[in-house]
């Protein structure tokens, strides 16, 4: 008799994250059920049987429904606010019901289950920045957590439910704090609202690239399929890393300014266009103190215990980004 394989439940499988997670379980041996307010793409060659599921998670009782049957969850939802940024006003409690509120649906739905099954695996996708701005470049993962901006704080309050749900034996929760996460892929769905592909589309248009410092500040960048293969592999070492949370990052600080230029001179080869300036301007009031803090994560930890490595680097990141976005305009075009 042939075994049932596992079902992965993602929950925000339509997200810039959320469809990457999907796009590297979907080669995989497994059932997933890729749940989203809209309906998710199934990635074309899929290996593994995928159940589209469309709901809306704050309605009552649709959260239940989602992870019935799972044997493992990855949570990659998070509230965005605007169409160009992931930031949220202080206060914002459309957003609190989102990233917090559902995580406390989440282990109140796991809490009140079957008490005859082992806990729960939930993989949640936290963000480095959760740390808030700290005079220390390199992160290890031991430092306090004193985050300022209102995203960073309902992100650690959704992940320390979580790890207290852990605690007290109702889940085994593993937070992956990532980085800034960019980029597309040939089959993204899902658009990236980070600083790195809106300059690349700025690139694209014509327009200048801009800063709002000298270029100095480093950042650890990583490639969105890296950070989905990373969550994935969350899953499959879950014993190892249940309990806490884990820093996620390429162990590679660059200063923007150099990433920027990067990205003007890839524009302009696959354009045929002179390279868009790359300028400095003053930052707007919604900027915030980390704008400006330099952050490169030693992610040793994770690595040791999950195997997992980047496996694209930083140029041929941007180059994949690059052509997907020069695509889509020439699609529009055409």
């Amino acid at each position: 008799m042939a075994v049932e394989r596992p079902l992965i439940v993602l929950l925000g499988a339509t997200g810039f994250v959320g469809s990457a997670v999907l796009r590297e379980l979907a080669v995989r041996d497994v059932r997933v059920r890729a749940v989203s307010r809209g309906a998710a793409s199934i990635p074309a060659g899929v290996r593994a049987e995928i159940e589209v599921h469309t709901v809306d998670l704050t309605e009552p009782g649709r959260l239940a429904q989602a992870v019935a049957g799972a044997d493992a969850v990855i949570h990659t939802i998070a509230y965005i606010a605007g169409s160009t940024t992931w930031r949220i006003s202080e206060g914002n409690s459309a957003a609190e019901r989102v990233n917090v509120g559902l995580v406390r649906d989440l282990v109140a739905v796991l809490r009140d289950g079957d008490r005859n099954r082992p806990p729960l695996p939930v993989v949640f996708a936290g963000a480095v920045s959760q740390v808030g701005p700290i005079d220390k470049e390199v992160l290890d993962g031991s430092e306090p957590d004193r985050p300022q901006g209102e995203y960073d704080r309902q992100k650690l309050a959704a992940e320390q439910v979580l790890l207290n749900a852990h605690a007290e034996g109702t889940l085994q929760a593993v937070s992956i704090r990532l980085p800034t996460v960019f980029g597309y892929s040939p089959h993204s769905t899902a658009r990236d609202k980070g600083v790195v592909s809106t300059m690349v589309r700025r690139a694209v248009a014509g327009e200048s690239i801009t800063m709002w410092h000298d270029g100095t500040v480093r950042r650890d960048l990583l490639y969105v399929e890296d950070a989905a293969r990373a969550l994935v592999a969350a899953v499959d070492h879950v014993d190892a890393l249940a309990g806490r949370p884990w820093l996620l990052g390429s162990g590679r600080g660059l200063p923007l300014g150099e990433v920027f230029t990067a990205v003007a001179d890839l524009v302009a080869e696959r354009t045929g266009r002179p390279p868009v300036p790359v300028v400095s301007v003053p930052p707007p009031p919604h900027a915030e103190p980390g704008d400006f803090h330099h952050i490169t994560i030693d992610a040793t930890p994770f690595r040791a215990v999950s195997g997992w490595r980047p496996q694209m680097s930083l140029t041929e990141a941007l180059r994949h980004t690059v052509n997907f976005c020069v695509s889509g305009v020439e699609a529009e075009l055409s």
